[in-house]
């Protein structure tokens, strides 16, 4: 038998680490309404609060139909933080990043769209380019958590609705 131990680095691993449940601090109902409704939110909290350790367990929520018929994908962008002033190899890197983790989950359709969408559109506009072709090939409607995004930087998106985590 494992020793359980409190996690101070990284997502919580409810079979190894003492937590609290990652979505028992979020209103989850106002959450899957939001994805219900095919809208943005942020999830704002202060450092080491348990904000990847929430995504991820809401990616496993939603996948696991919780919310309705959606495909959740999380990805972790901070390696792109240090090229974020470099548009085209942060833009490439980020969206390797979000095809890597949907090949984890088993799905690989952005590996054959994002290449092409940044030829085509080049970096500026290849996120958004990206995304629409892989919402339009996907069989379900998509849910992008994206985990590590620096706020008020040109690679994020305008602001949106924010869901503050309680403490």
């Amino acid at each position: 038998m494992r020793v359980r131990f409190f996690n101070t680095a990284g997502p919580v691993q409810a079979e190894e680490h003492y937590a609290v449940p990652p979505l028992s601090r979020l209103d989850l109902e106002e959450i899957l309404t939001l994805v219900r409704q095919r809208k943005y939110f942020v999830l704002h909290a202060p450092r080491q609060t348990g904000k990847t350790s929430t995504l991820l367990a809401l990616r496993d929520l939603v996948n696991s139909g919780a919310a309705g018929d959606f495909r959740a994908v999380y990805a972790n962008l901070e390696d792109a933080q240090a090229l974020r002033d470099d548009l085209e190899p942060a833009m490439r890197t980020i969206l390797a990043l979000i095809a890597r983790q949907e090949r984890l989950l088993g799905e690989n359709p952005l590996d054959g769209i994002w290449p092409d969408a940044l030829a085509e559109v080049g970096a500026g506009a290849a996120f958004g380019e990206a995304l629409t072709r892989w919402c339009q090939a996907s069989p379900r409607p998509l849910v992008l958590l994206l985990d590590e995004v620096v706020p008020n930087h040109r690679l994020v998106a305008p602001p949106v609705p924010v869901v503050q985590a309680q403490q």
